[in-house]
């Protein structure tokens, strides 16, 4: 008996379905669970952990925070690039901060919990932090020495043209010192917590300074990984930090400087990427081979 052309268009359908449910849904998953736990794989398909001390002490593919309690970086160690993952190299919250090289102006309010800094604010002021921590000039192109975004919201007589009225320093309030202290000729003021500049016809400009143009704290340290989870910083980053940490550890810094290099990758393949230091395994190595005093 021919079954009616709709039955078997639908059994038809079923048949696949059941057929892919069966490749995709159970062949294909334990396929790949089996290639996983081949040698030379099965670390990595397990999360490439790492083990110290007979405790797995993080993965060699996740960046983590070598910070105290109260978040302040602990000086015998490398410090790793900044996360936005969460709170920090979270795996269940990756992401970039989507802000992007327009972002130069703070939303400042009066309640520090409403206001939000801006990329260029957050990059000066890990700049600053860094230079601080690693003893190096942390002066950087279009910010303060205080840290903050060096930007201007500029008010002329007649909108974009004409002499100008007014200047404030959008980025910095009370009790701060303007960082220029006249712009064509007019006083600069501090700017005042929930204005919008903006709005009120001002133009925005940035103000370059006199920072070098290539800065001692290199960008990665100042800026978070698409990912948020990077576990690598630039050998040039590792350099700034060789002094520091060998002096904590009361250690040549020549002898820190070769362990460093010990642990720099090459581009992959020879060719894609930049190198780069594993913080953690770097700093695995220092506590095994350079234990603090």
């Amino acid at each position: 008996m021919r079954l009616p052309t709709w039955l078997a268009q639908h059994l038809a359908a079923l048949r696949a379905v059941l057929v892919f449910t069966g490749l995709l849904g159970l062949v294909y998953p334990l396929a790949l669970v089996a290639v996983g736990r081949l040698p030379g794989l099965d670390s990595r398909a397990n999360g490439s952990l790492v083990e110290a001390g007979g405790r797995t002490v993080g993965s060699s593919l996740i960046g983590q925070s070598f910070t105290d309690a109260d978040g302040n970086p602990v000086p015998r160690y490398f410090q790793s690039r900044p996360s936005v993952a969460g709170d920090g190299y979270d795996p269940t919250s990756t992401s970039a901060s989507n802000l992007g090289p327009e972002d130069i102006v703070d939303t400042l309010a009066t309640d520090p919990d409403d206001s939000t800094q801006s990329l260029l604010t957050q990059v000066c002021a890990r700049s600053k932090a860094v230079g601080e921590l690693d003893d190096v000039d942390g002066s950087r192109p279009y910010c303060t020495a205080d840290g903050v975004g060096a930007v201007l919201a500029v008010f002329r007589r007649d909108g974009l043209t004409g002499p100008v009225t007014r200047v404030v320093s959008v980025n910095q309030t009370p009790p701060a010192t303007p960082f220029l202290t006249k712009y064509e000729g007019v006083p600069v003021e501090l700017a005042t917590p929930g204005e919008d500049y903006r709005a009120a016809g001002a133009t925005i400009v940035p103000i370059r300074g006199d920072a070098p143009p290539e800065p001692a704290v290199p960008a990665d340290a100042v800026t978070a990984s698409g990912s948020g989870l990077d576990p690598h910083i630039s050998p040039a980053y590792a350099r700034i930090q060789v002094d520091r940490v060998a002096r904590e550890r009361g250690m040549d810094p020549a002898a820190v400087r070769r362990l460093v290099e010990e642990h720099t990758t090459d581009r992959a393949f020879g060719f894609m990427g930049s190198p780069g230091v594993n913080v953690l395994e770097l700093n695995l190595a220092l506590d095994e081979k350079f234990p603090a005093r």
